[in-house]
């Protein structure tokens, strides 16, 4: 195990504050992005891209409690407070909070861990003290390609080992592709799962996400015996996906639900530029493939080049050049009282935690945590005393709090 531990600011204070006086309370400073952007998109609003820097004055540290994991992908956190993390590969591992691995637990059906695909996402069931049940995103594979599923299963008195486990739910159509399976899944506050799927990665497929007869490139909202949750906009619209809560979406990698508001939160890649946070209300339409803010990775436009059009929803924020957001959570503590509230999301590219400060649907302040870490964080989970968890590409497991 290895302790680092992070200064009151991360990088030296070389730079005067910038007053906001909608915000006097707050201490901003510079853009915390200095690299140019590959694109010459404006904003829709000010305040959507390149916001004001803030810093954390409260002391904390971060802890590497084991570097064991084998390419870790969710993350979440059982009533007793051990954590429960996939393994891309097909295994689930239950973490003691001193880093005390446990062995790898199998029982999945047939996944396709190449590409992108895999064991992938996992939430505890709300109800975990008496169900004992686990739910799981996974790349279920078959003669047809594979395709983003969900499935359940529960987890022994002795954390040792899954038993009946079933799949709930199929994001159909299959696909030969092994990309942008999406595969974030959250409860809400009535119980229900909400689960991303992504638009596959080609060509072939990428304008099903502006299309409700499929589900790629949405979000969407089921019943824990994956049956489309009964208020979803599209559940009597003929030809329409009942379990889709929103669509036109690209990738979305995260997923979180505001501690206060109940509102959904979602983080999602875009091409070469252009990654987003959402507001994720039903019925609406994100804008993939028809808009956005970044660019085809050989420099030409995404379709017509738009960024803006009727019936689409801009996104809350974005960044250009890209981070490549995963896995979020809100901070529900007030252990550290500036983070209270805050969301903080997993940078792949970036190879950094990005906490953002939100007020009033509006991004107002951005931070980048453990830069110096040089890797790539895929998704964290809240702990049960105030600590934030984050897992890594690479294998390790950190512990950031007081």
């Amino acid at each position: 195990m290895a302790t680092s531990c992070v200064p009151m600011f991360q990088d030296p204070i070389d730079e005067d504050p910038v007053e906001n006086p909608k915000y006097p309370e707050i201490v901003f400073y510079a853009p915390v992005e200095k690299n140019p952007p590959n694109t010459n998109f404006l904003p829709a609003f000010e305040g959507q891209t390149r916001i004001h820097g803030i810093r954390t004055t409260t002391n904390y540290s971060s802890t590497i409690i084991t570097n064991q994991l084998t390419q870790p992908w969710g993350i979440d956190v059982l009533p007793n407070g051990d954590l429960a993390i996939t393994e891309k590969s097909g295994s689930l591992r239950i973490v003691k909070p001193d880093g005390t691995v446990g062995p790898a637990i199998k029982g999945f059906p047939a996944i396709n861990a190449n590409g992108q695909g895999g064991l992938l996402d996992i939430a505890v069931s709300p109800n975990f003290e008496t169900d004992r049940m686990l739910y799981f995103t996974l790349s279920l594979r078959s003669s047809l390609g594979s395709v983003t599923a969900v499935g359940k299963a529960r987890l022994s008195e002795d954390q040792s080992a899954l038993s009946n486990f079933v799949v709930i739910y199929e994001a159909t159509p299959y696909f030969n592709g092994t990309g942008h399976y999406g595969s974030r899944i959250v409860f809400d506050k009535e119980g229900y799962l909400f689960v991303s799927t992504g638009d596959r990665q080609s060509l072939q497929t990428r304008n099903n996400a502006q299309t409700l007869d499929n589900g790629h490139g949405k979000v969407l909202r089921i019943t824990t015996e994956g049956q489309p949750a009964p208020s979803n906009p599209f559940i009597n619209q003929a030809g329409a996906h009942p379990a889709i809560y929103s669509y036109g979406h690209r990738n979305v990698q995260g997923l979180a639900i505001h501690p206060i508001t109940g509102e959904l939160w979602a983080s999602e890649m875009g091409p070469q530029g252009g990654d987003e946070l959402n507001l994720i209300e039903p019925a609406k339409n994100y804008g993939w493939p028809v808009i956005g803010y970044g660019e085809e990775y050989n420099g030409q436009p995404v379709g017509e080049g738009l960024t803006q059009k009727e019936g689409m929803e801009q996104p809350v924020y974005y960044w250009d050049p890209v981070i490549a957001p995963a896995g979020m959570t809100f901070y529900t503590s007030n252990v550290i009282p500036e983070w209270e509230n805050n969301v903080f999301i997993g940078g792949l590219r970036s190879r950094h935690i990005i906490r953002l400060m939100i007020k009033d649907q509006r991004v107002i302040g951005e931070e980048r945590l453990l830069e110096n870490e040089g890797q790539r964080f895929r998704d964290l989970a809240m702990g049960n005393n105030g600590e934030l968890y984050a897992i890594t590409d690479e294998g390790r497991l950190y512990r950031i709090g007081k």
